[in-house]
């Protein structure tokens, strides 16, 4: 074990250790060493040139693997080393079984020039190739710096580790002598920056330890490729079981409730795994099981800006659910949302850009696309989240559900507004409210208008979600739309 910075950072074989199976690690290229003679290199070269490359298996399952050897030139890539990586890349593309990186770099190695930066090339252009193909997981287990970063931020999921992880594209040292700024490894890139602040990382842990047990959790929710589904696993959680909804759900619309203990009631217990738990905590997005079949799940939550949708909630969910459509998981949306979250500050920030990005994953999306209607959906989040024009397969709503344009105060205020202007008793104002609730704030017209498929009681969610996912199940879609019969590689997603 080697002691750097805060904690004792584990060796690469004791990581591999940890995350495979007992003697399931099979090592290819084993005696690699550098080429190149540039600044004295051959002195200094080692077998394997600071990367553990090959392959074995999780919990029976097969994976390839990578584990940079921080101990040697701190970790960083040269040619072979990027060769290496490379090569283990290729079979678990060709194979068909997911790709993990334990990423421990500084970086290209300085010394071998060109030569390492065109390896970085090789590996950006197989993270590309790969991506929705196979999942790809990125551990960052030490200070990752330059081309050591951009390879995980291809891949589908990045964990960090407090006090041990740092992800930058240039370290202190450089930042200082360029803008002056003196700022520490953690401020810069630390797992608390990437994983609340940009969005880079998906997870964080505080130990080694526990970051390789949820790599370990992440995998189990996923398939070994695009052409295969998930695993299942017995929750031994009851099909038929009611759920306690109304003791979570306030009575009155304008309080809020923690959407994830509405999560934890409906799905299987204890089988919700969180994808960015930290970031853009307005959206909670993640993997559960429903009636033991892994299933995606989006929903809106009221505790954190009333659950409306801003610049990086969109992010957070239109990068979710491209994942879980590349991977045959059907998604589910658990709606309770207000719109788009209204400023100068998200105007400016291009909210209709990452909007758009959100919009336009699920209109992509053809795996089975279930949404619930709990309480507020209003506006063009509406139409993001539950909208059958975007070929949402099977829309449920509570009794309490309120679908419109805006909330009834908003839109008494435009439509009526000479009317209230000359009313000073507030009567009037008081009566249209009453009557746009009774005329739009519920499911009934939205219902007879073939909008929504089913009113339900709460109580019966669980029930309800599981007959949707049994009813869409064999969903198969060619194409969509055009695409179906014109000539197209891909759209253009708004990025």
């Amino acid at each position: 074990m080697a002691k750097t910075g805060k904690k004792s950072r584990l060796t690469a074989y004791e990581r591999l250790d940890l995350l495979l199976d007992k003697d399931s690690f099979t090592e290819l290229d084993e005696q690699v060493v550098l080429k190149s003679h540039q600044f004295g290199l051959q002195e200094k070269k080692q077998p394997k040139d600071g990367v553990v490359t090959g392959f074995g298996t999780i919990h029976e399952r097969k994976v390839c693997i990578y584990a940079q050897d921080f101990s040697f030139m701190g970790g960083s890539m040269g040619e072979m080393h990027n060769q290496k990586i490379a090569k283990v890349m290729e079979y678990a593309l060709m194979t068909g079984v997911p790709m993990i990186g334990l990423l421990d770099s500084g970086g290209a190695r300085i010394q071998e020039g060109i030569q390492g930066l065109d390896g970085g090339g090789k590996i950006f252009k197989l993270n590309t190739l790969a991506s929705g193909v196979i999942p790809q997981i990125s551990a960052i287990l030490g200070p990752c710096a330059g081309i050591a970063v951009y390879s995980p931020a291809l891949t589908d999921f990045t964990f960090m580790v407090e006090g041990v992880s740092n992800m930058f594209i240039t370290g202190p040292n450089i930042v200082k002598t360029v803008t002056g700024e003196d700022i520490s490894l953690e401020d810069l890139g630390g797992a608390q920056v990437h994983t609340k602040k940009s969005g880079v990382a998906h997870f964080s842990a505080s130990s080694e330890k526990e970051c390789i047990a949820r790599i370990k959790k992440l995998l189990s929710y996923l398939p070994s490729n695009n052409l295969e589904n998930p695993p299942f696993i017995d929750y031994e959680d009851s099909n038929k079981r009611k759920t306690k909804l109304k003791s979570i759900i306030p009575s009155d619309p304008k309080k809020s409730y923690d959407v994830k203990e509405v999560i934890g009631e409906v799905l299987d217990k204890d089988s919700f795994c969180e994808v960015m738990e930290d970031f853009a905590q307005n959206a909670v997005t993640g993997f559960a099981r429903l009636d033991n079949r892994v299933v995606g799940i989006i929903a809106n939550q009221p505790m954190i800006l009333a659950g409306c949708l801003d610049i990086n909630s969109s992010d957070k969910i239109a990068r979710f659910v491209r994942c879980c459509d590349a991977f045959n998981i059907p998604l589910i949306n658990l709606v309770d949302v207000t719109g788009y979250l209204p400023g100068t500050d998200q105007e400016h920030q291009g909210i209709i850009r990452h909007g758009a990005k959100m919009l336009y994953a699920y209109a992509e999306a053809t795996v089975p696309k279930i949404s619930l209607v709990m309480r507020k959906a209003y506006g063009g989040a509406y139409i993001a989240l539950a909208s059958k024009e975007m070929a949402y397969d099977y829309v449920l709503a509570w009794p309490s559900a309120e679908i419109a344009v805006m909330g009834a105060e908003q839109a008494v205020n435009l439509i009526y507004r000479k009317e209230i202007a000359a009313d000073k008793t507030n009567k009037k104002r008081n009566l249209y409210i009453k009557q746009y609730k009774e005329q739009f704030l519920n499911p009934d017209e939205a219902a007879r208008e073939g909008k929504i498929d089913k009113i339900i009681d709460p109580e019966d969610t669980r029930i309800h979600l599981i007959k949707a996912i049994d009813l869409l199940e064999g969903k198969r879609v060619k194409g969509t739309g055009l695409k179906a019969s014109t000539a197209k590689k891909h759209g253009n997603i708004p990025l």
